[in-house]
């Protein structure tokens, strides 16, 4: 049996790491909707409770974008988690992507929960 290959796309949230590069909610839905058209898997929309604006994208981008999983990135802080978790539940199901001291893991209560070091 082939073994598929899964994508996973950080451009939404890692591409604003670069220097002078900030992407409105509007251009972060059309980034998305282009990945979604070449097949990627896995879209990480953003990090919801750092702004307005990204929570914007997040919940607009889970609502909009149908051919991929959408998920937000979240500190494994409690208030974090809930504001990605919250934006979900009218959007159908997306992982909540977190962050612990270098740790990378989904919360238990994601369907999909896997710890990596």
């Amino acid at each position: 049996m082939p073994e598929k290959i899964h994508i996973f796309d950080t451009t939404l949230r890692d591409g604003e790491q670069s220097a002078g590069i900030a992407f409105t909610p509007e251009e972060k839905l059309e980034i998305a909707k282009q990945l979604e058209k070449l097949g990627v898997d896995i879209i990480e929309a953003g990090f919801p409770c750092s702004t307005p604006g990204d929570l914007e994208a997040v919940q607009t981008i889970s609502r909009e974008v149908r051919g991929a999983t959408i998920c937000a990135l979240a500190r494994a802080v409690e208030s974090d988690v809930d504001t990605a978790w919250d934006d979900r539940g009218w959007a159908g199901l997306f992982p909540v992507h977190g962050m612990r001291r270098g740790w990378w893991h989904q919360p238990e209560r994601t369907p999909r929960f896997r710890q990596q070091p």
